[in-house]
């Protein structure tokens, strides 16, 4: 139950991969015959998730990971435009490889602007259309929350950001394959993506460049990627990340439906099991990613829970799995303003292809279990 954080490798995946860990092990810069075979994959892999999100392969640059992608947008398009202003406006609920990068440009003279959200985790476009200056260069903005769920109003802010002539980064990591993504009609300059969260490869991930967009590279000593993001590409990730959006593709709706079904079935289950009064969920009721339940269960703290979901097999989140380690409240619910007893007890619950509404019932019930449990 925890698909926001990442996801199994496809089978298929796994064997579209192995090629390129075994016979065709070339590098994709050499002008040999095994060179020439992995630069073969390489643009049949980025033709595919190009034309997957609606871009020209051109416009596609392969990263390390989705945190990769963000930082080279942020930093990258911030030391390019750095003529113009150096002025970014983000989010308080942003990842925190949007909001180190922030931190990190802060450091070096930028300035910042942090804009609130609503009770739902979700930005107004007023807000970012006050927060706009004329040394306003950069404006990133997330599409779907990774713990929450809420949707952005990606289009609105979009169209705002190339009135005013301001590009516009948007982390769509988390969306990538529960949102339709059409980069040939979205207002978006900069879209970073990552590939284990549809079931593909880890330590892969992508960067929308729109044609015009200038970035100066965060790393120097090759020509790889247009001299964009130099180093040696990893073949066989990029084949995988190719074949998981391939398969994707092909089950888009049922995946979808998928994903809402097995939502639903477990705010079903806890309201039966539970009580309406039990739990509160986070996010936004309609506007918000069909995978991600953020849910409170005021009295229980998160970790105690976890940790007993944890024993009984269950895997759940506190939030980002970049920062579940610690034990600091979210980020996200405090940018919400949520009440203490809301934050301090929130658990996220994602779902992935493999699980079914079985899984959803066995572990409501365990959750139940626990509550009765820990409440006597």
């Amino acid at each position: 139950m925890d698909h926001a954080a990442t996801t199994p490798v496809h089978p298929d995946v796994v064997e579209a991969m192995l090629p390129y860990l075994t016979g065709i092990y070339g590098n994709a810069s050499s002008t040999h015959q095994a060179g020439r075979a992995a630069r073969h994959a390489l643009n049949e892999a980025r033709d595919r998730i190009a034309a997957f999100v609606g871009c020209r392969p051109a416009e596609l640059v392969f990263t390390g990971s989705g945190t990769e992608s963000d930082n080279m947008a942020l930093l990258g398009a911030a030391e390019a435009g750095r003529s113009r202003g150096k002025h970014i406006v983000t989010t308080q609920i942003e990842h925190h490889a949007v909001l180190h990068a922030c931190e990190r440009l802060e450091q070096l003279g930028y300035e910042v602007t942090y804009l609130p959200v609503d009770r739902c985790g979700q930005v107004a476009a007023a807000d970012v259309e006050a927060a706009i200056r004329p040394d306003t260069s950069l404006i990133s903005v997330m599409y779907g929350n990774n713990e929450v769920g809420t949707l952005q109003p990606i289009g609105e802010i979009g169209k705002l950001a190339r009135s005013k002539g301001i590009l516009f980064h948007v982390d769509a990591v988390q969306a990538l394959a529960h949102v339709p993504i059409d980069l040939s009609t979205l207002p978006v300059d900069l879209m970073s993506f990552s590939a284990h969260k549809l079931n593909g490869p880890k330590g892969v991930g992508a960067l929308y460049i729109a044609k015009h967009v200038r970035l100066s590279p965060l790393m120097f000593g090759g020509s790889q990627e247009r001299k964009r993001r130099p180093g040696t590409e990893n073949t066989a990730g990029i084949a995988g990340f190719a074949k998981a959006v391939q398969i994707f593709e092909s089950n888009r709706y049922e995946s979808q439906q998928k994903m809402e079904k097995l939502r639903q079935e477990m705010v079903n289950e806890l309201r039966i099991r539970l009580g309406e009064h039990a739990f509160v969920m986070n996010g936004h009721p309609t506007e918000r990613l069909p995978h991600i339940l953020n849910v409170s269960f005021p009295g229980i703290s998160t970790e105690t829970m976890l940790m007993n979901l944890d024993l009984a097999g269950i895997a759940a989140a506190s939030g980002s799995a970049c920062t579940s380690g610690s034990l600091e409240v979210s980020h996200v619910l405090q940018a919400m303003r949520l009440p203490e007893a809301i934050t301090n007890s929130a658990v996220r619950f994602s779902f992935g292809t493999n699980n079914t509404l079985e899984q959803v019932t066995a572990v409501v019930q365990i959750v139940e279990t626990i509550m009765n449990r820990l409440r006597k």
